[in-house]
């Protein structure tokens, strides 16, 4: 029997692998992306996506608490809000990778990642009224060498042009995927299992 959720969750992404990850393991859900400029005061890759997971976090709280506080039309309280913020950075040799801005730059991203192993960070806050929940996941990848043609035939595809690495392992980026150890939902871009459990502990579920 699956549990009961008794707060009202709201994402603050406008990732759809996240959406899609959420879903899957079968969480309702609103969606409210940030729009909060990112402004991290570290380089550290897994202290870097704690903060910035967590900036999301409050700005899309702070917008929605007021509304969440007051009585419906019915004269109840709507169910106490929990805003799910995410953050996610390949890291590699110690350089970390957000999403390329141009061709150029993910053409540089994966040049740097072929034929190696990096590590994938994501970052995650669960910001409720009464307790705020941070933490992140690493998850090492090894990339296969990828030839020139290679690399800008996948670029060709776009789909390098809006994922931190310039890659996405669950699409045609997984063709040069050698070898992964840890969870594979983080590196899509949320740690879902870490993230329900975190959610049952602290009485979420």
């Amino acid at each position: 029997m699956q549990k009961e959720q008794n707060v009202r969750l709201v994402l603050a992404s406008a990732s759809p692998r996240r959406r899609e990850l959420l879903s899957q393991i079968g969480l309702k859900f609103s969606v409210m992306p940030s729009t909060k400029e990112e402004n991290a005061k570290t380089t550290e890759a897994g202290a870097l996506v704690q903060e910035l997971s967590r900036q999301k976090a409050v700005d899309i709280w702070e917008q929605l608490s007021e509304e969440t506080q007051a009585p419906n039309l019915n004269g109840k309280r709507q169910p106490e809000l929990l805003v799910i913020g995410a953050d996610t950075v390949v890291c590699c040799e110690g350089k970390i990778l957000g999403k390329p801005h141009d061709r150029e730059a993910a053409v540089e991203m994966l040049t740097a990642l072929q034929g190696r192993s990096h590590e994938v960070y994501t970052g995650v806050t669960l910001y409720h009224q009464r307790e705020t929940v941070t933490f992140f996941e690493c998850t090492q990848v090894e990339f296969y060498p990828m030839t020139e043609a290679e690399i800008s035939d996948y670029i060709d595809s776009k789909e390098p042009m809006d994922k931190a690495g310039a890659y996405g392992i669950q699409g045609l980026g997984a063709r040069f995927v050698k070898d992964i150890r840890g969870d594979y939902n983080n590196v899509v871009g949320l740690p879902v299992g870490r993230l329900y459990q975190e959610l049952k502990s602290h009485g979420w579920m």
